[in-house]
Parts: C-alpha cells; structure tokens; sequence
C-alpha cells in the first residue's frame, strides 16, 4: 500500500512537472490523429527515464475510447516481477486534430501527451510534452525494426531531442 501511495505521489509530480514550460524547443504534432486507429496496446521501445517508471521491464500502455469522448488509458510494466499498472483517462484538446492529449491518472493532475510522430499505418508513435521534458517511442510489436528505430532517432535528434537520455525498455 505504501509502495502504490508513493507511485501516485510520484506520478503526480511527475504531471505538474510534465506541463510545466520549458527553455526547450516545443515540438511539432503530427496533423491528425485517428483514435480508433490508436487504440489497442503499444509497447515501450525507448523512453526518456521517469521516476514513476523506475525498474520498470516489459512496459506497455492500453487504450480504448471511453465514454464522452475521454481516452481510458492502462499503463502496465513488470517490476521486480510483479506486474504493476494504473490505469487514467485522457482528453482530447480542442482543435488538435487528436494530437494533443492530457492525460489525468488522478485527480485533479494532468499532463500533457502529445504525439509527435506516427506511421500512417499506425505501427509506431513517438510521444512527448510542449518542454520535451519527456519522451516515449512506441511500437505495435515488442521488438521495432532497426531500421525503423533509426529513422525516428534521427528525426527526434533534428527536433532538439537529447538522445543520450534515452533509455531501452526490456521487452
């Protein structure tokens, strides 16, 4: 009980944090996003390390169009082998063409969950925040073809993404 406490504490400085501005560059979201299209699992390829995912292995997020137009989200991970998740709704921001999200795990914080990338055939998306404080490359598969990898390395690396804070998540 303590531990879950602890996580909820963390994520939620985590959404403060997330919205707030930053010196960095804000990047661009894709145009248009389709939400039955992006709904399903994604799993962690790469992020940049957050507290509230520390330890985490074999991550991976769900989700599915809710009531009311909210997103439901379902974060899961394997850490020190017990599956761990939460699960938190999300919004759409008006006139974002769906690619501005924020996301609530609990009341009353919220972060900002922007896509920044996205195959047309919706294998892969790149998330990130306005301060590009965070950084998740998901894929529809554990494993993301290299070539595939090193294609969005390169166009986060000409956004002004540090790469060297990327971590690989063990899938």
């Amino acid at each position: 009980m303590i531990q879950q406490t602890m996580s909820i504490l963390l994520l939620g400085g985590f959404l403060i944090m997330a919205s707030c501005s930053s010196t960095k560059k804000i990047p661009e979201t894709v145009a248009f996003v389709d939400l039955n299209k992006y709904s399903g699992k994604w799993y962690e390829i790469a992020s940049y390390p957050q507290r509230f995912q520390k330890g985490c292995e074999y991550t991976t997020a769900e989700y599915r169009l809710g009531e009311k137009e909210m997103v439901v989200v379902e974060n899961r991970c394997k850490r020190n082998g017990k599956i761990s998740s939460i699960q938190g709704k999300a919004s759409v921001v008006p006139n974002s063409g769906n690619a501005k999200l924020k996301v609530s795990f609990f009341w009353p914080f919220k972060g900002d969950y922007w896509i920044i990338d996205l195959a047309e055939d919706y294998r892969y998306a790149v998330v990130s925040s306005p301060g590009q404080d965070y950084l998740w490359i998901l894929s529809r598969s554990p494993q993301m073809e290299e070539d595939t990898l090193k294609e969005i390395l390169e166009r986060l690396k000409a956004k002004g993404f540090d790469l060297s804070k990327l971590q690989y998540t063990r899938q």
